[in-house]
């Protein structure tokens, strides 16, 4: 991959849903584009998403409200937060970051800017996929959020008109009416929150190599190499590769959790946070429930897909070196038999997964350029929110690099709010 062979050349770090969907945007813009992936299209945390676009997780994850929380959560055995203490030293700093991001003016400006995002990205799935004529791998599913107790009515109340206030069509439902929309659920449960028009995917990871295949049919290029670092070349960027040294006319660091250390080669500075995501999916169990269910005390989903029932579940930051930790699937286990009316098939033939998010502590993504090469752009740290915000993303930035007028304002989701020195993992 050499600049000046046919035309302008652009290299998109990372093959995941991100970076395939910018790869097509930048298609469509006339882009000669190369992916740059050590791994397949898929392989990394874009595989074993919940597989649901969550446009209604509008909050933060830093809030006064997570923060009272947290403790609860990390000291429950099967709670959805897990801080490995060999690793705190090394999150601290993190922490400090996320704890002040709780201050309700920061709260209120993240709400705002996932909002805008998270508004926009069924509309940008849909032109996406109808482009490479993929529109069935999108459902309109509905999604269920549950409550097993009683106690958390207030609660349930408060998030319904919360949403309600910010456009989203919620629906209040009663035991009954529960079990009447989904009976795969226990009848152990009292109330919930339905929303009509949720959508999901099929299966994400055969969605990114639909994406794929189709950039591939339309002249681009898939290179199985690892980008170790990216310089500054005359109005280029020269790309340090373990297959040697490529150059392109522009950019794309779109490489997921390891994207900061991208961007430290290049004298910025990015809080970026690994969360470890696991799941199960069963795959004699897609037809156990009619759409996607998440469970908001045991803080887990479960997603019906065309390659099984997937149980998504856990918050735990610990970075790229430690193993997976085997009891996190034991809980996820545990929720699902809980939560299914019938919990059979949860060891036959169960895949156990753990993937690599990208998050940061104010939980919005970086969609952005360089302030000082404009041959490098960002678009990374979507934290749970990769697959739903993929497809606006790539629009968003696709714009940019064009230079015309984004559809939302990016300020929020630039790269140099982040100021203080950091140290890469």
């Amino acid at each position: 991959m050499t600049r000046g062979e046919g035309g302008d050349r652009t290299a998109v770090i990372g093959a995941g849903v991100i970076g395939m969907t910018t790869a097509l945007a930048l298609q469509r813009q006339g882009h000669r584009v190369s992916v740059l992936d050590p791994r397949g299209p898929g392989e990394g945390a874009s595989y074993g998403n919940a597989g649901f676009l969550a446009t209604e997780l509008i909050d933060p994850l830093s809030t006064p409200a997570t923060l009272r929380k947290a403790p609860r959560l990390w000291l429950d055995p099967h709670g959805a937060l897990a801080l490995p203490l060999r690793y705190l030293p090394r999150l601290a700093p993190w922490l400090a970051r996320f704890i002040a991001a709780a201050r309700p003016a920061r709260v209120a400006k993240g709400r705002q800017a996932l909002a805008a995002l998270n508004g926009a990205a069924v509309a940008a799935w849909q032109r996406c996929l109808a482009d490479i004529g993929a529109k069935e791998e999108l459902l309109v599913s509905g999604y269920l959020l549950v409550w097993e107790s009683d106690r958390g009515r207030a609660a349930a109340k408060a998030q319904m008109a919360h949403l309600q206030r910010w456009g989203y069509e919620v629906e209040w439902l009663e035991a009954a009416a529960l079990r009447k929309r989904e009976p795969g659920l226990t009848g152990e449960l009292s109330h919930g929150l339905y929303f009509p028009g949720a959508h999901q995917m099929r299966d994400p990871y055969a969605l990114v190599r639909r994406l794929a295949a189709a950039f591939e049919a339309r002249g681009g290029e898939l290179c199985r190499v690892r980008v170790s670092r990216l310089e500054p070349h005359g109005e280029g960027v020269r790309l340090h590769t373990d297959a040697g040294e490529l150059e392109a006319d522009r950019a794309v660091v779109a490489a997921g959790a390891w994207s900061h250390r991208l961007a430290a080669g290049l004298g910025l500075s990015v809080p970026l946070e690994t969360e470890r995501g696991y799941h199960l999916t069963l795959p004699k169990r897609g037809q156990a429930l009619r759409q996607p269910v998440g469970s908001a005390e045991r803080r887990c989903v479960m997603t019906p897909m065309s390659c099984g029932l997937r149980v998504v579940g856990f918050t735990e930051l610990g970075g790229f070196s430690l193993s997976p930790v085997k009891r996190r699937y034991a809980s996820l286990r545990h929720h699902a038999e809980a939560l299914l009316r019938d919990p059979t098939g949860l060891d036959e033939g169960a895949e156990e997964w753990m993937g690599f998010r990208p998050t940061l502590p104010d939980s919005l993504p970086v969609i952005d350029t360089h302030p000082d090469y404009p041959a490098v752009h960002f678009a990374f740290g979507h934290q749970h929110l990769g697959l739903t915000q993929a497809a606006i993303t790539s629009e968003l930035l696709a714009a940019r690099m064009a230079g015309e007028n984004p559809a939302l304002d990016l300020a929020p989701y630039r790269v140099t709010r982040f100021s203080r020195r950091w140290k890469t993992e």
